[in-house]
């Protein structure tokens, strides 16, 4: 018995490591079809392909999204043929882990490659906080906006993630957390995810979607939609159907309440000026249900910009009437930036401004400043390196 015990343990140990290496390489895979990212009808039809019954296709889409397997040999209650066969034409890969970097607070930021193309690279970062944690993951490799204070912006867009680079960013952040493989009841550590990374989520809308299906399936990785955000810069005819079709939560990445200062900060705002972008988040908040219908408005401080009294006068009077709270963000200065944060003073009393004419307010706590936690800046060195 204590020889079975201990041969027990050795074996589990060896498939823990041998699964972390699947978190981590993809060219072992790349032969073989991705079985990652596929929806329930794909897994049974491709089940059926091979001869198997519709149940035994459910049993693998399970496996994969609920339980967070990425070998077929710890798909147990699967036949051993229909493991090998499945071994020989498919894979489970989520991507593969280039840099994983912890902060001195807590926060994680993973540099994350997809088919073993060193150009298509994103961060996604993981920030626990006492009553829950947050994950913010990247919808595209680079971005085309050009916002002049976002250190994204300064990286041409390369092209948008698949469904599956989308959701295995959650994958990924769901191992490291020890939420997989997924418990009944148990209260999760990555328990909100955030589309606020690298790219415009609305300027992927197809991918974005089928990402959030997968995740939110309750035969899959089950988290509630309330618990998911879509950020955009203000992608005006897609915001509704942010409410309509997903019936996730909506962030405005904002910055500015004057549309010709928007303008100038924000060139998406010559396409969808404010007007326009306010029009679509009545329309959401008109749709939503009321566990996601309030409109987070996000707004970076920028030191002699955007931060005096009269922008926040302007700020209240534009979204007044909406259910929203503004998430005010001191700036993180990054290398060739041409702004300064706005002190603490200063956004302490833009902060009581904002309050003070009956708006919810707060002011986010910098993390990870340490570990290059700022969209973009892992990135960026990962593309110097390699260029180099």
């Amino acid at each position: 018995m204590i020889w079975c015990a201990a041969s027990q343990r050795l074996r589990c140990v060896a498939r823990l490591q041998t699964r972390l290496y699947s978190l981590n390489s993809t060219a072992q895979t790349e032969a073989r079809s991705n079985l990652f990212g596929k929806s329930k009808s794909d897994i049974i039809k491709i089940a059926e392909e091979m001869g198997q019954p519709a149940f035994r296709g459910k049993q693998i889409y399970k496996w994969i999204y609920s339980k967070g397997a990425t070998l077929f040999q710890d798909m147990v209650n699967l036949p051993n043929s229909l493991q090998e066969q499945l071994e020989r034409a498919h894979c489970v890969d989520y991507g593969q882990i280039l840099q994983n970097q912890l902060s001195v607070d807590g926060t994680r930021k993973m540099l994350i490659q997809f088919k073993n193309d060193s150009r298509a690279a994103v961060e996604a970062v993981f920030i626990p906080e006492e009553h829950r944690g947050t994950l913010c993951v990247s919808s595209q490799v680079g971005c085309s906006l050009s916002c002049t204070f976002c250190h994204t912006g300064t990286q041409s867009l390369y092209r948008n993630l698949t469904a599956a680079e989308i959701a295995g960013q959650y994958m990924i952040a769901a191992w490291i957390a020890k939420d997989l493989p997924r418990k009944v009841n148990q209260r999760p550590n990555v328990s909100n995810i955030v589309f606020m990374g690298q790219g415009e989520p609305l300027y992927n809308f197809r991918n974005v979607s089928a990402a959030i299906k997968l995740i939110t399936d309750p035969e899959g990785a089950g988290v509630a939609p309330w618990r998911i955000t879509i950020s955009t810069s203000g992608v005006a005819p897609l915001i509704p159907r942010i409410a309509a079709e997903l019936r996730v939560g909506l962030a405005i990445s904002l910055h500015a309440a004057d549309n010709d200062l928007r303008t100038e900060i924000m060139p998406i705002n010559k396409t969808y000026p404010l007007p326009l972008l306010m029009k679509s988040c009545t329309e959401f908040a008109r749709i939503a249900g009321p566990q996601n219908r309030r409109i987070t408005f996000e707004y970076v401080m920028l030191d002699g910009i955007n931060d005096s009294d009269r922008h926040a006068k302007q700020l209240v009077d534009l979204i007044h009437g909406l259910p929203a709270h503004v998430n005010l963000i001191p700036f993180n200065p990054w290398p060739g930036s041409a702004y300064r944060s706005s002190s603490a003073a200063r956004v302490a009393a833009f902060c009581g401004l904002v309050r003070n004419s009956g708006v919810h307010a707060s002011v986010r706590t910098p993390r990870g400043d340490d570990i290059l936690a700022a969209c973009g800046q892992l990135k960026s060195v990962h593309d110097k390196t390699t260029s180099a």
